[in-house]
């Protein structure tokens, strides 16, 4: 064997599993198609002088595990900045909401809008937080039923005497944020930010995504210093000081099995064409699910597994990104900050969408297939934290928008309409910043289609699949799948498409490494 892993992919969870075996003493090899390892946690010059995230930017789940600390990637340039304020709302008013990690300066900044709520939203992170505290701890451990029940069971806060509490994990966020608060704007604040993993606010089942947010008053929000990549470039230089060797521009052609078990990996050279093979002990695929059953095509996989591996739901897509070199930052209307000077309000993620019934209109647009007329938003502007990121004097501004389907019910294509709803997001935004559109230098528009074709995010579904309840858990990426283990012996699964799904945590990769070290043990 020429090694005792192999890593289909570099993105973070693919390398921070790597990383966990590099440093345990394997030889592990790291095979990555594009250019640059970080899949999509990676930081790139598109512009010359601008430094734009390719993917994620918000740097927040990952703070809740022991990931960085472990793998002591701090060691290898990794550095942390603090982002506070984490998120401000402006609303069509005037007024506007700041959500800070502390508690106390959040709950003032309510009581301007509505002083009940300012109550009742200590009261919800009060109740909230032991069933925050458990869903981390689920998240962090392979999804056994011994699990669930230990944490989601015994250390929610949901047993005896709170029985009440949990039919409201039965219900879709919007409802739960709507029968919670008095106004409209603190539903639309935790709303929108419980949209990121996909499902709508009336999705049954889906409370959990807006019960997760004391959380955000406990890690708060960190961006690498100088962009989202910079983790996956410590994890880079980790595993190679441990020995471990990683492969780019080398996109993994298939997986090579025998008698049924995976053990190696034929990759392609593009410039010469020419197929190189590389065995291992054991495979690990942090690729898509979908991807990585191609990568199996022609090898023995039981029918029972393949079909559950197909039935799995991409879904349509639903987010896309513009990426803005800027003369200067948004001027907001809604607050003081004078034009030119960095306010709280570009250190923090800054929203855009004002009631959950505006959120529910864009969702609607994405069910008839169409782009949403009204796109919710974030801007992120965080050359304001990071000068970095832009030459003296400028600025970076990246928009995420919902929702954007991938396949479109007129038959256009994304590549003909980038630039018209590229225009509509900025217009959007233009709202409450009227100086936006004039101050952009140049851009990055980020479809479904390019997220596809650029991160090998099929469909432009940054999740891998679906994050809803049916698809969570022990049921992800498919029942008898969900502990790490592939579709055939000797192949093991990590990324967005296993437990506990996309966003920027690594605790696919942390957990895949630890169930891939137990069952070592037991071969040896």
């Amino acid at each position: 064997m020429d090694f005792d892993a192999i890593i289909i992919g570099a993105g973070h969870n693919g390398l921070i599993c790597a990383g966990y075996l590099a440093q345990a003493g394997l030889k592990v090899l790291v095979v990555e198609r594009r250019h640059k390892v970080g899949g999509a946690v990676v930081t790139e010059e598109i512009i010359p002088g601008f430094k734009f995230d390719l993917g994620g930017s918000a740097h927040i789940l990952i703070h809740h595990t022991p990931i960085i600390s472990d793998l002591k990637l701090t060691e290898f340039g990794l550095e942390y900045l603090d982002v506070d304020p984490l998120f401000w709302t402006p609303f069509p008013d005037g007024r506007s909401i700041t959500m800070y990690k502390d508690l106390d300066k959040t709950c003032e900044s309510i009581a301007q809008i509505n002083e009940q709520d300012a109550d009742n939203y200590r009261q919800f992170i009060k109740t909230w937080t032991p069933l925050a505290h458990a869903t981390v701890e689920t998240f962090t451990n392979p999804p056994t039923m011994g699990s669930l029940v230990r944490n989601l069971g015994f250390r929610s806060g949901l047993g005896a005497g709170n029985w009440e509490r949990l039919t409201d994990i039965f219900r879709g966020y919007g409802q739960l944020l709507r029968q919670s608060f008095d106004g409209e704007e603190l539903p639309a604040v935790i709303g929108w930010m419980a949209a990121q993993s996909g499902p709508p606010p009336t999705e049954p089942l889906s409370a959990p995504f807006a019960l997760w947010h004391p959380m955000y008053h406990v890690s708060g929000l960190k961006r690498p210093k100088g962009g989202s990549g910079m983790l996956t470039q410590a994890l880079r230089k980790m595993i190679e000081a441990h020995g471990g060797t990683i492969l780019t521009s080398r996109p993994a052609q298939k997986i090579l099995t025998e008698s049924g078990r995976a053990v190696g990996v034929e990759v392609v050279d593009p410039q010469t064409g020419q197929s190189e093979r590389y065995t291992g002990k054991l495979i690990a695929s942090g690729a898509h699910i979908h991807t990585t059953l191609k990568l199996l095509e022609g090898a023995d996989v039981p029918a029972p597994k393949r079909r559950m591996i197909e039935n799995s739901r991409i879904g349509n897509g639903f987010g896309m990104i513009i990426r803005c070199a800027m003369d200067e930052l948004p001027d907001y209307t809604a607050t003081g900050t004078p034009r030119g000077q960095i306010g709280e309000e570009h250190i923090a993620m800054q929203f855009i969408c004002p009631t959950l019934d505006y959120l529910d209109r864009a969702y609607g647009d994405f069910l008839g297939k169409r782009p949403s007329t009204e796109p919710a938003l974030i801007g992120m502007t965080f050359s304001a934290v990071d000068p970095s990121l832009a030459p003296p004097g400028k600025h970076t501004l990246f928009i995420w928008g919902q929702y954007y389907p991938y396949e479109l019910a007129s038959g256009e294509n994304w590549d003909e309409i980038a630039e018209r709803e590229g225009e509509r997001m900025l217009d959007t935004l233009g709202r409450y910043a009227p100086n936006v559109k004039s101050a952009v230098i140049d851009k990055l528009v980020e479809t479904p289609l390019y997220l596809e074709r650029e991160l090998g995010l099929l469909q432009g579904n940054v999740m891998h699949l679906e994050m809803s309840i049916d698809q969570m858990f022990m049921l992800r990426p498919a029942l008898t799948m969900s502990t790490y283990r592939g579709p055939v012996k000797g192949l093991y699964l990590t990324g967005a498409s296993t437990h506990p799904g996309g966003g920027i945590m690594g605790a696919a990769g942390r957990n895949a490494a630890m169930t891939i070290l137990r069952d070592r043990r037991r071969w040896f």
